[in-house]
């Protein structure tokens, strides 16, 4: 399909662009690192923080379209996005990604520290540099994309306490673990899409769904065990330790009603919405135990 011819954007365009909803996900988890170090107060720091990984964020959505900009006109989830309708164009798209890049690389090294800024710098190279074009050759494209969404916590909890300990690579365990049994229910529901473009991802490869239920059942098995961590290690009390294990189990549910042949296409929607639901109230959770209880 070719591209369509560019019009004059809007600036809804531009901000459709930068993928607000994913963007706010990876603020939102940098935002959890960042609290979780419980550093000491730093409005501004913060605010740095904030601005930061939004920047990288809405860059690296933008650089993403810029990238796939013709497989998505092909698929009907995706063809509506601002570059294949001629909304933006591309270069405008690839400008504005850049600049967004480099403004929040500068700003993390400037205003934060260099630990933060070169954990920016892994997320923006693994996710365009490594998750992007392996969506074209690679079954595991899925796991290599969630290291790249794992590393917004490595983020904040740089920029708090100015290293990683144990509790900052938990947040990227369960961020990793998470973002499994989450793509894999997406991928399933759209799997036609993506076997039009011929990624070869696992939904696309597996015609009965039984292997992609069974892999998003073992990964969410971990999230759990992960997700309990904090508790068994001394770095959260046990009312965290209460809530993973919860709502861990409720997710778990999920994922097992994942595996019912008969109704694994709503079993695939229940388990994305019930992720949506699960991370907040995890990490809001052991946000707060750190805060509130934590000595």
């Amino acid at each position: 399909m070719s591209e369509a011819a560019p019009t004059p954007a809007k600036f809804g365009d531009y901000l459709e662009l930068t993928k607000p909803r994913l963007s706010l996900l990876s603020v939102l988890t940098a935002l959890v690192g960042y609290l979780a170090a419980r550093p000491p107060s730093q409005p501004l720091k913060l605010m740095f923080v904030v601005i930061g990984t939004s920047l990288a964020a809405g860059g690296v959505a933008a650089l993403n379209q810029w990238m796939e900009h013709e497989t998505d006109a092909q698929m009907k989830r995706t063809a509506d996005r601002p570059i294949p309708t001629g909304k933006v164009a591309t270069g405008s798209a690839f400008v504005i990604g850049m600049l967004m890049c480099i403004a929040a690389l500068f700003l993390l090294f400037a205003k934060v520290n260099a630990l933060a800024a070169m954990f920016t710098l892994f997320t923006i190279f693994s996710y365009l540099g490594w998750y992007t074009p392996a969506k074209k050759w690679s079954v595991w494209s899925t796991e290599i994309g969630a290291i790249a969404g794992a590393f917004p916590p490595l983020i904040g909890w740089a920029a708090g306490e100015g290293k990683v300990s144990a509790l900052g690579w938990i947040l990227f365990g369960i961020l990793f673990f998470w973002q499994i049994p989450h793509f894999m229910a997406v991928a399933w529901t759209y799997r036609r899409d993506y076997s039009a473009v011929h990624f070869p991802m696992l939904p696309v490869r597996d015609e009965s769904g039984r292997r992609v239920a069974i892999w998003s059942l073992i990964n969410t098995v971990v999230l759990v065990a992960v997700s309990s961590l904090p508790t068994v290690l001394g770095l959260a009390t046990r009312a965290y330790g209460f809530a993973a294990l919860v709502f861990g189990g409720w997710f778990l549910g999920l994922a097992i009603g994942f595996l019912r042949a008969e109704s694994r296409d709503l079993a695939a929607r229940r388990l994305f919405l019930g992720s949506i639901i699960y991370l907040p109230i995890v990490l809001g959770a052991l946000v707060a135990d750190r805060l509130l209880f934590h000595p």
